[in-house]
């Protein structure tokens, strides 16, 4: 009678543990405030992606952004959270210099009149925090131009006739980094 009683009692807990864990295997974290977004540049629309870029886009506190809520002259990582990554599927000019396919991490120095934009080798980081300048592989001032209010920052691509842009913008300012991806133009820079 004893043994019957110790394993009704170990049955009984087993089947409690069991139905806690899969409750609990159930739950999920709660949205992150500042959704996360992947954008592509390609060829042409139906074209094989060029280049792919997935960041943080934060939502602007107030019509300025960049002085207030994302200060001058200090290190960003471009979006929120993660580290913002770009993916090149082949060698590009980024810029003025020239970049081997393959995934970095963009980081940002925003200023009031130009920003100070880093490709860095170090992937898979959050925030600023494991930035390492020895990992940098190019380094290119930009100027800002303005633009109408843009509520959450982005990340776009504009195709010119000589080449692309890939441009950043938050609230009302606008930075425009040249890229080239097309092997007929890097070959004659």
């Amino acid at each position: 009678m004893g043994n019957i009683k110790i394993y009704t009692i170990i049955i009984g807990l087993s089947t409690v543990l069991l139905f806690t864990n899969g409750v609990s295997a159930q739950s999920f974290d709660s949205l992150d405030i500042n959704p996360h977004d992947i954008v592509y540049h390609r060829s042409g629309k139906r074209g094989l992606p060029q280049v792919k870029v997935v960041y943080g886009r934060p939502v602007a506190n107030d019509q300025k952004v960049f002085g207030t809520q994302v200060p001058f002259g200090k290190l960003w990582t471009t979006g929120s959270d993660e580290s913002t990554e770009i993916k090149f599927y082949q060698d590009v000019m980024f810029g003025n210099k020239f970049v081997k396919a393959g995934t970095y991490v963009l980081y940002t120095i925003p200023n009031e009149n130009f920003w100070t934009i880093i490709l860095n080798k170090k992937t898979d980081t959050y925030g600023v925090c494991f930035y390492n300048p020895k990992e940098d592989v190019a380094k290119l001032e930009i100027p800002t131009v303005h633009g109408d209010m843009l509520e959450s920052f982005s990340i776009g691509f504009k195709t010119q006739d000589y080449g692309s842009q890939m441009v950043l913008g938050w609230a009302k300012t606008r930075v425009h980094i040249p890229l080239y991806t097309e092997s007929r133009l890097i070959s004659k820079i």
